[in-house]
């Protein structure tokens, strides 16, 4: 299938590989990208997702089937994920995809759904997208899906990469099928991850808050400050984290 995808930084260095949440694009790793030194990256936008192609049925197991093949198979990359990424990623890391994951970070994985939350979800699957007069309203529309009103400015490439134009306006570069991606069996992925595993949230984020990630078997992180979008709203305090997954995947 066609993944939309960008590749930059020191070809040399370790591997990243950055997966967004659901909603969202790569381009919502921008100001990480900024940031990074002494990595060669990989930032693909998830099926369904700005310009990469849908998939006839989502599942956390499927995106990371579909992100696998753009990923050098022969040397070990580090993965870090938000959200949606954020499970991906740990999927990767089972080693069942055919790639070698020295390390991976979730950041803002949700990991308490209500059957409302899944019931809505799989009904908001069920709708087409609204076809919108203007690229603005589109775009608050997109940024509100993805969580980012408040967070990117609308005239940002990150928020002109949520749209797409199309027959009588614009609409949202997401297939709404992939809002029934369901909700993610962590102790499943983290039980078959073969590499060492960070979970992470904003220290502010409701949908994710790091006490819930602290009950599960694996090394959780608070961002100080931050929100669900941490990654977004301050890309540095991410830094940190990546070092840490270079070093445990040494």
């Amino acid at each position: 299938m066609t993944i939309a995808v960008r590749t930059g930084g020191d070809p040399a260095a370790p591997s990243l590989l950055l997966l967004h949440g659901l909603g969202a694009t790569g381009r919502v790793w921008d100001g990480l990208l900024d940031a990074l030194d002494g990595w060669r990256w990989l930032v693909p936008d998830l099926p369904g997702h700005g310009g990469s192609a849908p998939l006839l049925r989502y599942s956390i197991g499927g995106l990371a089937a579909a992100v696998a093949p753009e990923v050098d198979g022969d040397r070990p990359v580090v993965v870090l994920g938000h959200s949606l990424g954020g499970a991906v990623g740990l999927a990767l890391a089972s080693g069942w995809f055919g790639v070698r994951v020295s390390a991976v970070c979730g950041v803002g994985i949700k990991v308490r759904w209500s059957d409302a939350a899944l019931a809505k979800a799989a009904q908001v699957a069920t709708r087409p997208n609204r076809v919108y007069d203007t690229r603005d309203d589109a775009i608050a529309r997109a940024l509100k899906v993805a969580g980012l009103t408040g967070v990117v400015p609308a005239d940002s490439p990150t928020a002109d990469a949520g749209v797409v134009t199309t027959e009588g306006g614009w609409t949202l570069a997401m297939d709404p099928p992939a809002f029934a991606v369901g909700a993610p069996d962590m102790a499943g992925l983290l039980g078959a991850a073969r590499a060492p595993v960070i979970l992470a949230a904003g220290e502010h984020d409701t949908m994710a808050p790091p006490e819930y990630l602290r009950e599960l078997p694996a090394d959780a992180a608070a961002l100080p400050g931050l929100g669900h979008n941490a990654h977004v709203e301050d890309p540095a305090a991410l830094l940190p984290l990546l070092d840490r997954m270079r070093d445990a995947g040494r």
